[in-house]
């Protein structure tokens, strides 16, 4: 479960098709929904920063589609590639500098430190946009994202039909979240002084009044 490109992972072909007994779901971000709802709360915003750890395939695949995308919104994608998390603060100082908000992605090294890179944002008045519910608690001020709950029922379902014999793992193609949700923190939104649009607000699948530490 959670493996963002099960082609670039060699575990599927191009079509989806599983090499060998193997197949399963796929947390890849919905980058262009991500896309569209920033813009939508921070108008005015040109640049976007990204941090990503350079050996995770994972997040190479989701940097090249912001790179892809983001003109259709009328954003820069300015990202910062780390190496373990000791670079973290570092990268994190220079990134902010350079943009008007960040985006997070599902990065194992970068979330592990999200933290850090929650403070250093709000000193300097910058939001974070996160890619999963439990980073829109922590801190982020939002996300069109994934519920890994939903998603980890979603693959056990798979496992469910595999393990009563009613199909074979290599006959299954991996699957992604059904419907990404959207999630709000309103506590991290006044904090920033922003208003999230009352449409945005009306079809939160979850939204939060306090940041959880």
């Amino acid at each position: 479960t959670a493996v963002t490109d099960p082609v670039a992972a060699e575990l599927a072909n191009a079509d989806g098709i599983p090499i060998g007994e193997i197949t399963g779901t796929s947390d890849k971000l919905p980058v262009e929904q991500q896309l569209k709802m920033i813009r939508e709360i921070l108008p005015d915003a040109k640049t976007i920063g990204i941090m990503y750890t350079t050996s995770e395939v994972n997040s190479e695949s989701a940097i090249a589609e912001y790179k892809e995308l983001a003109p259709n919104y009328d954003f820069e994608i300015v990202d910062s590639g780390i190496s373990s998390s000791a670079d973290i603060p570092l990268s994190a100082d220079t990134l902010i500098g350079k943009v008007d908000c960040i985006t997070n992605l599902t990065d194992n090294t970068v979330v592990a430190s999200l933290p850090v890179i929650l403070s250093k944002a709000s000193a300097k008045n910058i939001p974070v946009f996160g890619s999963e519910i439990e980073q829109v608690k922590i801190g982020c001020l939002a996300a069109e994202g994934l519920d890994y709950v939903a998603l980890g029922k979603q693959t056990g379902k798979m496992a469910a039909k595999i393990l009563k014999g009613e199909k074979k793992a290599s006959d299954m193609q991996f699957e992604t979240i059904t419907e990404p949700g959207f999630y709000v923190n309103n506590e991290v939104a006044k904090n920033l002084g922003i208003t999230v649009p009352e449409d945005l607000q009306d079809k939160a699948v979850e939204s939060f009044d306090e940041i959880t530490k």
